[in-house]
């Protein structure tokens, strides 16, 4: 017959047993949060890098390259390359991303004194992203034998644009002519909730495409 001191000692023994699925449970949560929290700081200190990263002033530029590309996204952005070619900076244009209605006829209705440089010297593609343009000027790069590369594009979008097209053409020096919009350049991107948002999305891209690029390291390099 089982005595006092046993029948306490098993007693003792299940409720052990009841606990301790719960403390394992409190512990996985305690992890859980801990680690939800260290990735939500690692991704605000990396927003905060990833502004640091995007120009906020036009630059002035020094020197010439082989070629310029623009990636379409905001009308000033072409108008901007073209400017560089009529001064020289270059001597084959990359207009990429262009949609159905964009093309050479366009651009001389709107801006006939750029007439002789789009004759002779500009080409377009219809790539559909960022990565798309990278690729894109890739090809064209190398068709043309372009060592060194003028990037026109939005301030915001340059670090994302310079990454992609960097990865495609490792060996071609890139330099960057940020476009600003009269928006953007009135006022910082903190003081308007639609730019706050525009910031952010595009460090979420950002993010992603580093993310890809590390993962699938070929993607679209060799096609």
């Amino acid at each position: 017959m089982p005595t006092t001191g046993s029948r306490t000692g098993s007693r003792s023994a299940d409720v052990a047993a009841r606990h301790r699925p719960s403390r394992l449970l409190r512990r996985l949560v305690r992890v859980t949060m801990a680690l939800c929290a260290g990735g939500a700081l690692l991704l605000a200190l990396g927003f905060f890098w990833f502004v640091s990263m995007v120009p906020t002033e036009e630059i002035k530029l020094d020197r010439n390259a082989d070629g310029i590309v623009a990636l379409t996204g905001g009308a000033s952005r072409i108008v901007d390359a073209m400017e560089l070619m009529a001064v020289k900076r270059a001597q084959r244009l990359l207009i990429s991303g262009v949609n159905r209605s964009t093309n050479a006829n366009e651009i001389l209705r709107l801006h006939p004194e750029f007439a002789t440089i789009v004759q002779c010297c500009v080409e377009f593609d219809r790539s559909l992203n960022t990565l798309g343009n990278a690729i894109e000027t890739r090809k064209w790069a190398e068709k043309r034998n372009i060592r060194s590369l003028i990037v026109v594009t939005s301030g915001y979008h340059m670090p994302r644009a310079m990454a992609e097209i960097a990865h495609q053409l490792p060996g071609v020096t890139l330099i960057a002519f940020p476009v600003f919009s009269e928006k953007l350049r009135a006022e910082p991107w903190w003081s308007n909730a639609a730019t706050a948002r525009l910031i952010l999305l595009e460090y979420l891209k950002f993010m992603f495409s580093h993310v890809r690029m590390q993962v699938n390291p070929g993607a679209g390099v060799s096609d």
